[in-house]
């Protein structure tokens, strides 16, 4: 069972750039991911708040960097524009590109990245990148197949076990899990993740 208490949480403050951004200081887990992944899904569900991340059947809603505080105000949950959406004006994309890219790459209180990918679709290349981006500056990444739901049981696992094949090598910095926001399968275990990092 988790030690933090998830569901008291709520929305501190969104941000379209650097000078948005919160107070650079105690502890924050970044969840990350695909377009239509379901990170705002995912943070309801390991919230308990059914409303708390917006979330859409439209890919790409997620146009700021949000920020959501626990009952310690030090403790935050950061819930990032999704990539790989095509039908996003170029312009928008190179923003979000660079405010994410800001965003990880400086700061000092992200402790670490829940990186969600869609079961059916794992390992994209912008997975990859993001992959090979947090193993290069040794920020601890943890995986979620979401959707798990969707296959059957033996199906997800070894999509999981394929998975964890393909990051052989990686596994000092990336772990991974199956996780489905219908089930619920996975909460504990992301819920002790963040644990891990936040405390």
């Amino acid at each position: 069972m988790s030690i933090l208490n998830y569901n008291q949480i709520a929305f501190l403050k969104s941000a379209n750039g650097k000078t948005g951004l919160p107070n650079d200081s105690g502890a924050e887990v970044a969840f990350g991911g695909r377009s239509n992944a379901g990170k705002s899904s995912a943070l309801n569900k390991i919230t308990g708040i059914h409303r708390l991340a917006r979330t859409s059947k439209t890919p790409g809603r997620t146009q700021l960097i949000n920020f959501f505080q626990l009952a310690d105000p030090e403790k935050r949950l950061v819930d990032l524009p999704g990539y790989g959406y095509a039908k996003v004006p170029d312009s928008i994309k190179k923003h979000w590109q660079t405010i994410v890219s800001q965003y990880l790459t400086e700061r000092k209180s992200l402790k670490g990245l829940i990186l969600l990918m869609d079961i059916r679709h794992p390992l994209k290349p912008q997975d990859w990148q993001m992959i090979e981006w947090s193993v290069a500056h040794q920020l601890p990444t943890h995986i979620l197949l979401t959707k798990a739901d969707k296959l059957g049981k033996g199906a997800a696992r070894n999509t999981l076990l394929m998975l964890k094949k393909e990051l052989l090598g990686y596994e000092e910095f990336i772990s991974a899990q199956l996780f489905s926001v219908l089930s619920g399968e996975g909460i504990v275990q992301v819920q002790e993740k963040l644990d891990e990092w936040l405390l």
